[in-house]
């Protein structure tokens, strides 16, 4: 049985030299997708609360992709190879439909029917889910649809950003929510 991708990334870092490590958390730090990865979540912490960091940043299926990435960059493909075999191959899997977060299922009806997308902004940038010159790329943008796609193709990505932004969802377009809610 394969195991679980959050064991299966912890003992794979476990199993890395100091060096190798060290090499893993430059990389993840110097990651320009988003979401970027902070310093004081990876800088002296072991290697479990580094696995912790991953999975809350990325989500577990994200944590083992961009695990799987760093080790083949750093020169670990024998460890990427394992951690793929230990997780049964999970990294191309899709996440299970029941799974998926209320952000993700209603992507499509968000994209086309958010209409309130400013203060939207300016609360993901409060939050520190968005950076201050992503927020200007974003407003710059023509259109609230072209908007919303740049957030789904960029911090929307990691699990923690898409409840953020859930609940600023519920404060600013609570009609839509309600009613995309009631089709689920």
């Amino acid at each position: 049985m394969a195991k679980t991708i959050k064991s299966a990334v912890s003992d794979t870092l476990d199993d890395l030299t100091k060096v190798d490590f060290e090499k893993f958390c430059h990389q993840l730090l110097d990651r320009r997708e988003p979401p970027r990865v902070k310093r004081n979540k990876v800088e002296d912490k072991s290697r479990l609360q580094v696995t912790d960091a991953l999975v809350s940043i990325f989500t577990e299926e994200g944590a083992l992709r961009v695990t799987l990435e760093i080790l083949k960059q750093i020169g670990c493909s024998e460890e990427a190879k394992e951690l793929e075999e230990a997780t049964g191959g999970n990294s191309s899997k899709p996440a299970p439909t029941d799974d998926k977060h209320f952000v993700d299922k209603h992507r499509v009806q968000l994209t086309n029917r958010v209409s309130n997308i400013a203060p939207i902004l300016d609360e993901l940038l409060d939050n520190e889910v968005i950076d201050q010159e992503t927020y200007t790329r974003i407003r710059a943008l023509s259109t609230t649809q072209d908007k919303m796609r740049e957030l789904y193709i960029g911090p929307l990505q990691a699990a923690a950003c898409k409840k953020i932004f859930y609940d600023i969802l519920l404060k600013n377009e609570k009609f839509l929510v309600k009613e995309l809610s009631e089709k689920d």
